[in-house]
């Protein structure tokens, strides 16, 4: 890689190939299938494809608050997409989203079934089918939507931007450093007043706007994203850690961290969930080498 500053960008960009970035191997400026891959169909009708970064684990969350709910309908089975090893780029993932980034859904409840991608199009049609979790009152529901949508406008200045540029760019340049913690940290701010005076990001009721946001800024401030809550100084946002805090405690958060995930201690990961006792009996600290 050049110097940054004595790089000039070509009249015609040309997709280097050699490029040694940590995510070199997925990333291609091309749409469409690598390879050809089936995808896994459960016994529920919500079949959920995912990993448990913070767009997957809106979802999963979603899924368990719901049945804590007393939904039954909402039962799901996720499986989970390796994003590093390209399960993203296979047939059968593509024909379900073809941007290729987890989560995606298909709900087979329907006739003929549908597919769902973006992790905020999945909340909103979750919220409107069970009508749970979403304000009814017009306003009301303006308001969650208005923080839904602030949430995938603004998560990808934290992980594209100051995410990738803090801790995977194999180079440390200081002008992008500094322009995305800029805005990273006005992000807290905005969320930091808009909880001062309300429990919840849209008031007195948690909605699908806390379970968009928390994934994200909440994992930042409780130290669990891209080790820089030190850096960013997160202790000085308090009504946001207040925040982070209570939604961590929920039983039904608890679990949708777990789902699809493979990272981290054996007691929190669940690669795939196909039924509430999974949680009880087959967390990877519970399977043998061969059922792993």
């Amino acid at each position: 890689m050049s110097d940054t500053s004595e790089y000039i960008p070509p009249k015609v960009w040309q997709w280097d190939t050699t490029d040694a970035g940590q995510f070199s191997n997925i990333n291609r400026p091309i749409s469409g299938a690598t390879h050809e891959k089936t995808l896994a169909i459960g016994k529920h009708p919500h079949q959920l494809y995912s990993l448990a970064t913070p767009n997957g684990v809106k979802v999963t969350v979603m899924f368990e608050e719901l049945l804590a709910l007393g939904i039954q309908d909402a039962e799901y089975d996720a499986h989970k997409i390796d994003i590093m090893e390209g399960d993203q780029f296979g047939s059968g993932f593509v024909a379900v989203n073809p941007n290729s980034k987890i989560p995606a859904m298909m709900d087979h409840s329907t006739n003929p079934p549908t597919r769902l991608f973006e992790s905020g199009s999945i909340l909103l049609y979750l919220a409107d089918k069970f009508d749970a979790l979403i304000p009814k009152e017009p306003s009301q529901r303006a308001e969650c939507l208005n923080w839904l949508f602030w949430q995938m406008g603004s998560a990808p200045y934290l992980g594209g931007g100051f995410g990738h540029f803090y801790s995977y760019a194999p180079t440390k340049i200081e002008y992008c450093i500094d322009r995305f913690t800029m805005e990273v940290k006005r992000q807290l701010d905005v969320l930091d007043k808009q909880l001062a005076d309300k429990q919840f990001i849209c008031g007195d009721e948690y909605s699908i706007a806390d379970i968009a946001i928390w994934p994200w800024y909440g994992a930042l401030v409780l130290g669990r994203l891209y080790d820089a809550a030190e850096f960013l100084d997160v202790k000085s946002y308090q009504n946001l850690c207040r925040w982070a805090k209570e939604i961590d405690a929920r039983p039904a958060v608890q679990r949708g961290r777990k789902v699809n995930r493979s990272w981290g201690e054996l007691n929190e990961q669940l690669h795939e969930r196909h039924d509430t006792s999974d949680f009880e009996h087959k967390t990877q600290d519970k399977l043998t080498p061969e059922e792993s």
